[in-house]
């Protein structure tokens, strides 16, 4: 288990709110895996043009489906009513690969091009997806033209800072700890993991709802969150390494009650292995913790437990245990076990 790289590079999100001060390009494009921050940005600009009892005479959003070439022509050259400039948001647009062949003809894409380079100063044009092709022409005519950013996955750093806004706007406050154990919890800075700002804001609200205090607390978190798959996967695994293989079973039939693919739970058990092995490796190597954390990319928090379950092993039973795990893989691809009994008695051997 890896977690994600974190990018030096300023957010997509603190660049847009200084080029709104600066002055804006036009049209804008706005794509990335968080679209809770691709959704917000849009919004922000939405403000910041149109008044609020203005906004449905000057702010249109074209589905994918309604967005032809000749309808964001028609919204865009309508002329803004009492207002600074008119807001065309195209959502879903086909950015990427086939999908744009899929929405527009060769000439059509053409004609789009084309008229991106001439938009109207009363309009400003959106366009927001959640990948994109830049190989593209569609995709460098609108950088020419306007400007694009990208709302990738946010650091350790601005997830904590996040996290605080998010509390402080209900009136509520967290330390330190609880916040790190929230973001460990989540999984948010995982690699693998699928869980994003918009699950991350539904969690918050389900803690705000839980606790009745001021103040958050770990009691709080574990009450209230779930956490994802992988959390659940790392406390089973948790749970097997102390011996607590009853936890682990419920940890298991949990998942599996919930409809998780079992060759998912098979790949996520068999990195978290991969983790302690590789922790395991490193301390015999004399490598401090900090140093394991930079060298496996994974959160301290997990890196701490992996740890701390690597002395329960030698490295010989850990190499034993991840090949436990392919062989059970391939017993359920070939049918000679079913896939919940091959993984209790996998939990059951380890």
């Amino acid at each position: 288990m890896a977690t994600r790289t974190q990018k030096t590079k300023e957010h997509a999100f603190k660049r847009i709110q200084k080029d709104l001060k600066e002055g804006l390009g036009n049209p804008l494009f706005f794509y990335g895996e968080e679209q809770y921050l691709v959704r917000w940005a849009a919004d922000l600009i939405v403000e910041h043009y149109v008044e609020p009892t203005l906004r449905q005479l000057n702010c249109s959003r074209l589905e994918r489906e309604a967005a032809t070439v000749e309808a964001i022509i028609e919204q865009c050259e309508t002329l803004p009513m009492l207002s600074e400039k008119r807001v065309v948001i195209v959502e879903d647009f086909p950015a990427g690969g086939e999908s744009i062949k899929e929405s527009y003809t060769e000439a059509e894409e053409k004609a789009l091009i084309e008229y991106l380079k001439e938009l109207p100063d009363s309009c400003l044009l959106i366009l927001t997806a959640d990948s994109v092709d830049k190989r593209r022409k569609l995709y460098k005519a609108i950088s020419a033209a306007g400007a694009c950013y990208e709302f990738g996955r946010l650091s350790e750093s601005e997830i904590r800072s996040f996290i605080q806004k998010r509390l402080k706007q209900w009136g509520k406050t967290a330390a330190a700890g609880v916040i790190s154990h929230m973001i460990a919890m989540s999984g948010y800075m995982d690699r693998q993991s699928d869980y994003t700002l918009y699950n991350l804001d539904n969690d918050i609200k389900k803690l705000i709802a839980h606790c009745d205090d001021d103040v958050i607390r770990l009691s709080d978190v574990a009450a209230a969150l779930s956490g994802n798959t992988e959390t659940y996967v790392f406390d089973m695994i948790n749970s097997i390494s102390n011996n607590r293989k009853d936890e682990a079973l419920l940890l298991l039939h949990n998942l599996l009650a919930s409809g998780e693919n079992v060759y998912r739970l098979l790949a996520l058990i068999c990195s978290h292995y991969e983790l302690i092995l590789m922790v395991k490796e490193m301390r015999e190597e004399g490598l401090s913790l900090g140093e394991i954390k930079t060298a496996t990319g994974a959160h301290e928090y997990r890196v701490k437990i992996a740890g701390e379950n690597s002395r329960l092993y030698s490295v010989d039973q850990l190499r034993r245990i991840l090949s436990c795990c392919f062989d059970v893989e391939k017993n359920i691809k070939t049918g000679l076990l079913d896939e919940r009994l091959a993984l209790e008695m996998l939990i059951a051997n380890l």
